[in-house]
């Protein structure tokens, strides 16, 4: 079986190809690392343990492409609404990762892995504390919009919970989880930029559509890549979704098929040991859960550029519509 795999990672501003968005990028880090410290020098570098580790930036990125659309350069609100989002994505892996029991995150050991759970979930919270104190001087409707989607994210994480190893999961709680779990968070990412940066209702209201169909593609780009992807390409270990019992729309379509779920059901319900795990992926990346996953993420590009159609500036709605798209480029359907 051969998979063409490529682009793993989304380079936001090299597909964005706006005027302006590396310069505000370049301005956005040191004061991301500058909003986390406390003076503590111990708890300084656990907070900012993964700042250093890089990433792509995806949601502050999309703050800032909302905010200015390439226009001109973003303002102190803008930077600072882009930061707000950042750290929330960011306190969430470290909490992520003490559930998950990860040892590696963005290639470097992970927080709880080289801290303990105790300080990786205090220091989570620590990074909720200042994204809230963020929002709250940006003005009430952000802070209590960033307050609802944290909210989100918690209903998102727990209906995933209450899932873990049920081999009779629905699609329906799927997509509902990952709409909560990762979407609010884009979705909400492109809203801030839009309000921080004074745009009419209209094009709030489109841009916060985008990303809510934005973040679907890129969860389900993600689910198929914890399936078919190496832990080198990654940056953490592959078939971690399976071996803890988060089946994810692969696996629930291998799982509809009744010749290969005869295989593949009695090896879930149950952590998986390497090997399991192995021979579960190489089950589920046979199936048509591959393609029906890339089906659904190309359902969900087409609502993500259709409602960036409605975006005020042209070259930002060719822009976010071309991003979305590209979140599939790197998947292909495996050649039997």
């Amino acid at each position: 079986m051969i998979f063409r795999l490529f682009s793993f990672l989304v380079n936001v501003t090299a597909l964005l190809s706006l005027p302006h968005i590396d310069a505000d990028m370049a301005r956005l880090e040191p004061l991301l690392g500058d909003s986390v410290k406390s003076g503590d020098r111990f708890l300084d570098e656990v907070t900012t343990h993964l700042i250093k580790a890089g990433g792509k930036r995806l949601r502050p990125s999309l703050a800032i492409a909302s905010a200015t659309g390439g226009d001109h350069p973003a303002s102190d609100d803008d930077l600072q609404g882009a930061v707000a989002v950042e750290l929330v994505h960011l306190a969430s892996l470290y909490h992520d990762d003490v559930m998950d029991e990860a040892t590696m995150r963005r290639n470097v050991v992970s927080v709880n892995a080289r801290f303990g759970n105790l300080v990786a979930i205090v220091a989570g919270d620590f990074l909720l504390a200042r994204s809230a104190e963020l929002a709250a001087a940006l003005g009430p409707e952000i802070a209590g919009l960033l307050a609802n989607t944290l909210g989100k994210l918690c209903e998102g994480q727990v209906a995933e919970v209450r899932a873990a190893y049920q081999v009779d999961r629905s699609e329906d709680d799927y997509f509902s989880a990952i709409a909560g779990k990762t979407a609010a968070l884009m979705a909400t990412s492109c809203r801030i930029g839009a309000l921080t940066s004074g745009l009419e209702r209209p094009q709030v209201e489109a841009l916060t559509a985008f990303g809510h169909s934005f973040g679907m593609v890129f969860q389900l780009r993600d689910d198929v890549l914890d399936i078919i992807g190496t832990e080198e390409e990654l940056g953490k270990p592959s078939g971690q979704d399976l071996a803890e019992g988060i089946y994810t729309l692969p696996v629930l379509v291998a799982l509809a098929d009744g010749a290969t779920a005869i295989e593949l059901r009695p090896l879930l319900g149950q952590p998986l040991d390497q090997p399991e795990r192995d021979k579960a992926r190489d089950i589920v990346a046979a199936s048509a859960g591959i393609d029906a996953a890339i089906a659904a993420g190309r359902r969900y590009a087409g609502q993500a550029a259709e409602a960036a159609s409605h975006a005020v500036r042209p070259a930002l709605a060719r822009a976010l519509s071309e991003l979305a798209y590209s979140l599939l480029d790197g998947l292909a359907v495996p050649q039997r």
